[in-house]
């Protein structure tokens, strides 16, 4: 006779998995239709669904002269909140995903790109390319490699501190002093900018924000996070196995020093083309992971999917907030920030004696 043996926790979060991300699919789904109707012009949902119906005939109107005949609900839809909705989508799911990347790869939920220096460093690389004016490409490729440069530094340091082996709280530490190396810079980058031409613009892109989102900046922030996001799935197995002691993975026959770097290229690139295309969105890489991780556990192959959907929904509601709380619009940045910081108190909290 077989006997009926309890689900091992793997199991288990197997089987929670693949119930939560449907919920979350739907969730994020429920979110962006309540994005496209909230708003200071109010769209209710027969002339939503009537509007998204006439998309091909307001794709035309917007290739031709006749672009001008718009309604109210067209402009407000397809020019301002359908592209800032989707790069929402894109940039909240993108951090999820590389704070996810960094988590796993150091072993410890406590690592993000903000914590890594790697959001400062993409932010710094991108105002000192918009201080020559310089094009979107240009803009982004710089915050890659101001991102990649303060990752490599905070680990050098680290590296250095922790005599060849470094502990999360000496990362941590060290991440935070080159983000504040960066952020003096971005200073000294706003200092000697155009006080009436670029300063203005150089201080609310620090801030965060998708105000200023359109088609445009859309395809090169697309193409970029599809890159990385498909690349670290793509290496999910090999993530999970970065959780075990480097001995006991390279006896599997993985190259550890090797997919690491493999891993940080891509959760920078995907943070730098956010940031690019954003500004600095702090502390969403700290706080989705986290609490996906408690929905349905540690394994890559179900917490990659679900940080992205996750990151997507979150930074869709808070843009909701930001721009509708108040009567001017708040920087995005500084909502998550004040989400963030509390959940960072509270994995101090949780975390403190157990970092190393």
């Amino acid at each position: 006779m077989s006997r009926n043996h309890p689900p091992t926790q793997s199991e288990a979060h197997t089987r929670r998995a693949r119930v939560t991300l449907p919920v979350l699919c739907l969730v994020l789904l429920v979110a962006v239709t309540g994005s496209l109707i909230v708003g200071r012009y109010l769209i209710d949902l027969p002339q939503l669904f009537s509007t998204l119906l006439a998309l091909p005939e307001t794709i035309g109107k917007l290739n031709s002269a006749n672009a001008g005949s718009l309604t109210n609900e067209e402009r407000v839809l397809f020019m301002v909140r359908l592209p800032r909705i989707l790069g929402a989508l894109l940039i909240g799911g993108a951090l999820g995903v590389a704070g996810t990347a960094f988590q796993g790869m150091f072993r410890n939920p406590m690592v993000s790109p903000d914590l890594l220096g790697a959001s400062s460093g993409a932010c710094f690389g991108a105002v000192l390319a918009m201080l020559f004016s310089a094009p979107v490409a240009v803009v982004t490729g710089s915050a890659f490699f101001g991102g990649l440069v303060a990752v490599f530094l905070t680990y050098v340091v680290s590296l250095s501190v922790g005599k060849g082996t470094p502990g999360i709280t000496v990362l941590v530490l060290a991440g935070i002093v080159i983000m504040q190396l960066f952020q003096a810079l971005i200073s000294i980058v706003k200092l000697v900018a155009d006080p009436y031409s670029q300063l203005p613009g150089i201080t609310f892109f620090w801030m965060g924000s998708l105000s200023a989102v359109t088609w445009k900046d859309l395809p090169f922030l697309l193409v970029p996070v599809l890159i990385g996001v498909i690349a670290l799935y793509l290496l999910r197995w090999r993530i999970n196995l970065l959780a075990l002691k480097d001995d006991e993975a390279q006896s599997l026959g993985m190259n550890t020093n090797r997919i690491r770097v493999v891993v940080i290229l891509c959760a920078t690139f995907i943070t730098a083309a956010s940031v690019a295309v954003s500004g600095l969105v702090s502390w969403v890489g700290l706080v989705i992971p986290h609490f996906m991780r408690m929905l349905v556990g540690p394994d890559h192959r179900w917490l990659l999917p679900a940080s992205f959907l996750g990151g997507a929904t979150y930074l869709v509601l808070m843009d909701d907030i930001a721009r509708g709380l108040l009567a001017m619009e708040i920087p995005i940045g500084i909502l998550t920030a004040l989400i963030g910081a509390p959940v960072f108190i509270m994995l101090l909290l949780r975390y403190k004696g157990g970092w190393d």
